[in-house]
C-alpha cells in the first residue's frame, strides 16, 4: 500500500481501508502511534481488533510489547501476524514462544490467540489474515447503524496553509456526508471536502471508514469527538451551551 501512495501513506492519512470478499477493512497506524494514547486519555475507542505485527527473525522487540499493553489495555481481540516468514533466518516456533509469554498463547498452542503466518514480500497469509480479521469481527458482532447522523473520532488533525482546519475522522457510527453540519470538542464545522488515502474525494462514508475532512472553523483536538447535527445554526447553540458549562 505504501509504495502506491505518492511520498508514503503514512505521510498523507494514518489509516486506509481494503476490501476483502466484499467488506471493507480500515487500518490504522500503529497503536504506538501518539494517537492511540490521546483517544485513550479522552476516553475515545476506535479500535475494534488489534493485529500484533511480530517479525519471524527479529522477534519481540520493546516496540512489541508496548503495542501489546496498548491492545491489552484497549480490551480488544488481539490476533499476531508473524511476517517475513520468507525470510531464511525465519524461526516461527521461537517468535510463538516469545509472544506466549507475554501472554498471548496461541491457539494451536491451546491458547485464544489466532497467530498469522504472512510474508509482506510473496503475499503468503495475506488473505488468510483479512479473512480471520473478518471473522474475528462477526464472532465479536461488531456493528455500527449507517442509517443515522454520523458520529466519529479524529485521529490526527492539522492547519493546511491552503484548506485551512483539516482532520481525519474514522465514522463510529452512521454516515457522514458532504455538507453536514457538525460540533467537535470546542469547535463547530460543515463537511466541505472528504478525501481518502488514496487522494479520491468522497461524497459520504460508512460506519469504520476514514477520511481526512475540511470545513472544521479550528482545528480539533486528537480525540475529540465528532457530531454531525441538523443545521449549523443547531451547532452554534450547542458550542454555546458547551461554554457556558
Amino acid at each position: 500500500v505504501v509504495k502506491g501512495e505518492a511520498g508514503g501513506i503514512t505521510q498523507h492519512i494514518v489509516a486506509y481501508q481494503v476490501t476483502h470478499d466484499g467488506k471493507g477493512i480500515t487500518f490504522l497506524d500503529t497503536p504506538g502511534h501518539e494517537a492511540f494514547t490521546a483517544m485513550r486519555a479522552r476516553g475515545a475507542q476506535v479500535t475494534d481488533i488489534a493485529v500484533i505485527v511480530v517479525s519471524a527473525e527479529e522477534g519481540v522487540k520493546a516496540t512489541t510489547i508496548e503495542a501489546i499493553n496498548h491492545a491489552k489495555d484497549a480490551e480488544v481481540p488481539i490476533i499476531v501476524a508473524i511476517n517475513k516468514i520468507d525470510k531464511p533466518n525465519a524461526d516461527i516456533d521461537r517468535v510463538k514462544g516469545e509472544i506466549a509469554s507475554h501472554g498471548l498463547q496461541p491457539e494451536e498452542w491451546g491458547g485464544t490467540t489466532p497467530v498469522i503466518l504472512c510474508s509482506a514480500v510473496t503475499k503468503q497469509g495475506i488473505g488468510y489474515l483479512l479473512d480471520h480479521i473478518i471473522l474475528v469481527s462477526e464472532l465479536n458482532n461488531l456493528k455500527a447503524n449507517p442509517n443515522r447522523r454520523a458520529i466519529a473520532t479524529v485521529i490526527e488533525s492539522h492547519l493546511d496553509p491552503s484548506m485551512g482546519a483539516l482532520a481525519t475522522v474514522i465514522v463510529n457510527a452512521g454516515t457522514l456526508r458532504i455538507g453536514d453540519a457538525f460540533v467537535c470538542g470546542g469547535t463547530a464545522g460543515k463537511v466541505r471536502a472528504m478525501m481518502d488515502a488514496r487522494g479520491e474525494r468522497l461524497d459520504n462514508i460508512l460506519p469504520s471508514g476514514a477520511v481526512r475532512v475540511s470545513g472544521f472553523q479550528e482545528t480539533p483536538e486528537v480525540g475529540e469527538i465528532l457530531q454531525v447535527v441538523s443545521s449549523e445554526r443547531e451547532a452554534k447553540e450547542l458550542l454555546k451551551e458547551l461554554v457556558q458549562h
